[in-house]
């Protein structure tokens, strides 16, 4: 059966019968070079990643040569690499993505084919359209990767460059205070990690501004799921100018916050998924732990870097699809500069939200917002 002849037939009819209904009989050529310009950008976008991750293993293994030595070749490969090259693409996922853009766009201008494609009647606006939807896919792509499964691989990541490159996991707290529940206050001197241990521990509970028990101890071990042993205990109870008082040598309990609450390393936001990161802040803030800021510009860094693609699309595909004097380097190094500003630019106002000049939320949006205008005058100048 000769397929070819009834799908060109197919063809010929539904072009016949657009004509008569009076839709454009360019529709099925339009879908064609939607398929062409997402291949090209994805395709684009895909070898960038590979060859820039190429270059990062070698400047890396060159850094971390003693360490990587020292330990086995198995832990390397799939504790670090294997983990460490999905999250450095994804970080970078922005300045790939723009990159791309530029590259193609500049080539398919060069070659006149952008030229080609506006004078068969395709207006510049509907030209756009298969550059968000490539745009729409790498965002989406890179959200789940961030959001869901990368936190769980940077545990591994992490876990190794503590142990063989340099240790950041903080494992020492002093004159540690926070609020485990309303009205109930945790306090103690001292803890130790290693035996995960504090000393000179007490638990205030109270009811408005009335103190009704104090838990005191010399020690008190976390074990798991919130299960803390107590040693040399007193527990003072009081009803209104009556006390009353136990005491003992060990005491299990429950006491719901764990050492994750008040260790924190410079790392962790990294390790925690997008409804952990949004459960952990939530609940630090209740608790009235004022060390969260990584975690807070994690939580929007996420959600800025998948409007970001957008964004640099607009901008990459408006500036690269005329021809220019120079060729095609001269739009890859705008390009270049474009793109490393706006990294640089959004690493700058992280800094705000730590000084305290803005919320997470606005410093991580602050380059979104600035380049988007940008994004908007040179399509208004790229599409007359």
């Amino acid at each position: 059966m000769n397929f070819k002849g009834i799908f060109a037939k197919i063809k010929e009819r539904i072009t016949g019968l657009a004509g008569k209904l009076g839709l454009s009989k360019e529709l099925p050529r339009i879908k064609i070079l939607d398929l062409y310009i997402i291949r090209k950008f994805l395709g684009t976008y895909v070898f960038s990643i590979l060859l820039l991750l190429t270059i990062v293993v070698v400047f890396d293994i060159n850094e971390k040569l003693d360490a990587m030595m020292e330990a086995p070749l198995k832990e390397t490969i799939f504790d670090y690499f294997w983990n460490f090259l999905p999250y450095f693409a994804n970080q970078f996922s922005p300045l790939f993505t723009f990159i791309s853009v530029i590259f193609f766009t500049s080539k398919m201008a060069d070659n006149s084919e952008i030229i080609a494609i506006l004078s068969s009647g395709i207006s510049f606006k509907r030209l756009l359209i298969p550059y968000m939807v490539a745009a729409a896919i790498i965002a989406s792509f890179t959200f789940v990767l961030s959001a869901y499964v990368i936190p769980p691989a940077n545990v591994k990541r992490i876990a190794y460059t503590n142990k063989y490159v340099k240790n950041k996991k903080v494992d020492y707290g002093s004159n540690i205070q926070l609020q485990v529940s309303p009205g109930v206050i945790a306090y103690m001197s001292r803890f130790d990690n290693y035996n995960r241990t504090g000393y000179n521990f007490s638990l205030d509970k109270f009811e408005g501004k009335m103190l009704k028990s104090r838990l005191t101890a010399y020690s008190i071990k976390y074990d798991t799921l919130y299960r803390w042993t107590a040693r040399d205990y007193m527990i003072r109870d009081f009803d209104g100018m009556r006390e009353t008082t136990r005491s003992g040598n060990n005491l299990d309990t429950i006491i719901a916050i764990e050492p994750r609450d008040f260790l924190i390393s410079v790392n962790d936001q990294e390790t925690l998924t997008l409804p952990a990161l949004k459960s952990y802040i939530d609940k630090q803030k209740a608790r009235g732990v004022a060390n969260i800021k990584n975690f807070e510009i994690e939580l929007h860094r996420r959600y800025a870097d998948t409007a970001a693609a957008f964004i640099l699309t607009l901008i990459g595909m408006s500036l690269s699809s005329r021809k220019v004097r120079g060729g095609m380097g001269v739009n890859i190094g705008i390009g270049l500069g474009l793109s490393f500003s706006y990294i640089l630019f959004s690493k700058v106002t992280a800094t705000f939200a730590f000084s305290g000049y803005t919320s997470p939320f606005v410093a991580m949006w602050i380059p979104n917002f600035i380049f988007i205008i940008i994004a908007c005058v040179l399509y208004r100048k790229a599409s007359i």
